[in-house]
């Protein structure tokens, strides 16, 4: 089964209050270091997957370098990750190459640099068209920017364009939220990403709006009824152009749909190199193997242990559940079941029925799917399914 490629860049030109991803301000003397140990590390990826008993393919058909902010390298450091890439895998001639990208960093020499490493899908962090929204999490950005950017991009023939929206930045409103929604629409990217807010304490703003604070412009963030608004006014607007949903967070024109993603939510084997980057490939045993880099600068630098876990069969029917339930199409259970057996999806059925019951999930055909409300609750249908991988042998 051909193979997906993550390439974590963990440097932004600032760090957003809301982001609580391992990526932040650093000095560009560090740069050329993490180049060389993102290098070294593709280059014994073979090794590497032998050491923690996966089985890697040679080939890749889909290749995401994302953030942080990749374009912030500089052109020969991110022509330099790409070669090493291709010079260990047989990237497919039709492969998905995706960079993330923050407006305003897409100079003509960067966008040169990306269509000589082959990259034919760009994700814009977006986040909002409102500048003073933008301005208010930290983004450096206007909607100007974002226009020039996209229009660019156009002109150099990158045309599979992701636009990222989050829902419940500080001083948004239903009204400004519809700018974004429009705006986005208005662009005719084929792809678009829309978030809610997260608050937790990984992010400046998220520690913020749980002390009750008014740094970040905490004060100013919408509340949890209204956020859930602007999520479900996303879903109903960008339906109507035919940017449908496909997974929870993610919407697309057919044929659009992230590929590198679906890795994700439906188990195809993909590998990390960088950061606070994680892999999954399959094994001969137990069903699977996962493991991840630190998400510590340094000590990826110097080359810490990986962090790995065994995924045991009864594991993996857990992970149908909760990752293919992201999906609009759902979860097949006829599949699961000739795969795990009846006993096996007999102990879910009570998850299944108690989220019917409750309008989380519904039926179709063989399959089950989250209805619009189980998408704002996920987490709570999911955690349902934690506990049903005491698969019967």
């Amino acid at each position: 089964m051909a193979l997906g490629v993550y390439i974590s860049v963990p440097f932004c030109r600032t760090k957003c209050s809301y982001c609580n991803f391992a990526s932040d301000v650093f000095s560009r003397a560090v740069f050329d270091r993490y180049v060389d140990r993102l290098c070294a590390d593709i280059g014994k990826v073979f090794i590497t997957a032998e050491q923690v008993g996966g089985i890697l393919d040679h080939e890749v058909d889909s290749v995401y370098l994302g953030g942080g902010t990749p374009t912030v390298l500089d052109a020969g450091q991110l022509e330099r990750i790409f070669a090493a890439v291709r010079a260990q895998f047989e990237v497919q001639a039709d492969a998905e190459i995706t960079v993330e990208c923050a407006p305003g960093t897409l100079s003509p020499a960067v966008i040169e640099s990306l269509l000589r490493c082959g990259v034919n899908r760009v994700s814009l962090g977006v986040q909002s068209f409102v500048d003073a929204e933008a301005a208010a999490v930290g983004r450096l950005h206007k909607r100007i920017t974002i226009l020039e950017d996209i229009a660019h991009l156009r002109a150099a023939g990158i045309t599979n364009l992701n636009i990222d929206l989050i829902a419940g930045l500080p001083h948004q409103t239903a009204e400004s939220w519809q700018e974004s929604l429009k705006e986005t629409i208005s662009t005719g990217a084929p792809h678009a990403s829309v978030y809610m807010l997260e608050v937790d304490d990984d992010s400046r703003l998220g520690r913020e709006l749980m002390a009750g604070g008014t740094r970040y412009h905490a004060h100013f963030v919408p509340d949890e009824d209204a956020t859930a608004d602007y999520y479900v006014a996303a879903c109903e607007q960008l339906d109507a152009p035919g940017i449908s949903q496909y997974e929870i967070s993610n919407f697309a024109c057919p044929g659009f749909e992230s590929r590198h993603n679906l890795k994700y939510w439906t188990r195809q084997p993909y590998i990390g190199f960088g950061v606070d980057a994680h892999s999954m490939l399959f094994s001969r045993s137990p069903d699977a193997v996962r493991f991840a880099t630190s998400d510590n600068l340094e000590r990826y630098v110097i080359d810490v242990p990986l962090q790995i876990t065994t995924v045991s069969r009864e594991a993996v029917l857990e992970e149908n559940f909760f990752l293919g339930l992201r999906l609009n199409r759902g979860v097949n259970l006829r599949a699961l079941e000739s795969n795990f057996g009846g006993a096996a999806i007999s102990k879910a059925r009570e998850a299944i029925a108690d989220s019917i019951a409750d309008g989380l999930i519904y039926r179709h055909g063989e399959s089950i799917c989250l209805t619009p409300r189980g998408r704002l609750l996920s987490n709570l249908v999911f955690e349902r399914f934690i506990g049903v991988d005491e698969v019967a042998q």
